[in-house]
């Protein structure tokens, strides 16, 4: 009997951290259904048009309805396509986007010094690096397999696109990582706690780096634009040029893995600026200690989880506004805006927030 119930204890760590992955994930894939939702809104309300509002009451449905069009549609490969590769590409793809989310944390920990996270890594910046270098991998097996030059054309857009402006996205991390001296994602949200005057957008706290961190935080966001073949950035995807890009050829379930795929990505970019730049889940007003011993810690967690939220919404928002009202690119401006501009621009950045943190100090 001893015996069953160890086995059961030894058993429950396991099932604990399945529940919650799975947990996390069915509320990631709802909250990606209704944010698909709002992003078509937003470009119909900018175009003056209703968007969907057929399926449920408000539109609020039709996610769901596409989900289900694209399950039941037959799965076509074509001919001349490598089919595992073809079929292999969108799964890559999805999965990895899915794993990135392990390493970050969403809302503080009912206990002190604790967060919600799946997998609080000290090094959680360098996981999410490895994962984004592989998501390019998905984007290139699904334009080579399908044995098309115009898939193919479009991975390549792809690839180089999201290397180019990977390099600068990692020296904008750069200079959070020496003002925090971490890079643990919990860690970098700790040190933004005490109100707006301390996060890292704005950097009031070490007054003079306003100057420096608030346009990597522009640097970071126009970046990520380019990362997930957003527009004004969608250039793999240019309706005048190469149609769909390297998704010229799928539909169905494969389709709707690359577009799932996308968007977590979009949001994961999302989360990550509310993390980096914006505060993670602290309020910009800073509760006083007496008022947050008072409350339970759960509600304490759950307020952190609203801001944390209510941050990713606005960003997501303000992606789907750049998606309405900022014309394409072409792709030379692309790759210049990328080379030229923003590189030399956030490694001059690090140079001064290594100078700065090396001569003065970073208050805390």
């Amino acid at each position: 009997m001893s015996n069953a119930i160890e086995s059961l204890g030894s058993l429950w760590g396991p099932l604990l951290v399945l529940g919650q992955i799975g947990l996390f994930t069915l509320v990631l894939l709802l909250s990606i259904a209704f944010l698909l939702l709002l992003d078509r809104k937003i470009w119909a309300g900018v175009m003056m048009r209703k968007g969907p509002n057929v399926v449920g009451p408000f539109g609020l449905l039709q996610s769901f309805a596409d989900f289900g069009k694209f399950l039941l549609k037959e799965i076509v490969i074509p001919a001349g396509a490598n089919k595992f590769v073809f079929i292999f590409a969108p799964i890559l793809t999805c999965t990895l986007a899915f794993a990135a989310w392990a390493a970050i944390p969403v809302a503080p920990g009912i206990e002190d010094g604790t967060s919600w996270v799946i997998s609080d890594l000290n090094v959680g910046v360098l996981y999410l690096f490895a994962i984004s270098s592989l998501g390019v991998y998905g984007i290139i097996m699904g334009g080579w397999a399908s044995n098309s030059k115009y898939p193919f054309l479009g991975a390549l857009r792809s690839a180089a696109q999201m290397v180019s402006y990977e390099v600068s996205i990692g020296f904008v991390i750069i200079t959070v990582i020496l003002l925090v001296g971490s890079m643990n994602l919990s860690d970098i949200v700790n040190n933004q706690a005490g109100g707006l005057q301390n996060w890292h957008a704005f950097s009031f706290q070490n007054f003079p780096l306003i100057v420096v961190m608030f346009p990597m935080f522009v640097i970071f966001f126009i970046s990520a634009l380019a990362e997930t073949n957003r527009p004004p950035f969608d250039l793999p995807e240019a309706e005048s040029e190469l149609v769909a890009g390297y998704q010229v050829e799928y539909g169905s379930t494969p389709y709707l893995l690359f577009m799932l795929g996308e968007y977590l990505n979009i949001v994961l970019m999302c989360a990550m600026m509310t993390i980096l730049f914006l505060g993670g889940w602290h309020g910009p007003v800073a509760i006083g200690a007496n008022a947050a011993g008072a409350m339970p810690p759960l509600l304490l967690s759950l307020a952190g989880l609203f801001w944390f939220m209510l941050k990713i919404l606005f960003l997501f928002f303000l992606f789907a506004m750049v998606k309405a009202i900022v014309p394409r690119y072409r792709y030379d401006q692309l790759m210049r805006l990328g080379w030229k501009i923003f590189l030399p621009t956030s490694l001059a950045a690090v140079l001064v927030v290594a100078g700065y943190v090396t001569y003065f100090g970073v208050q805390s």
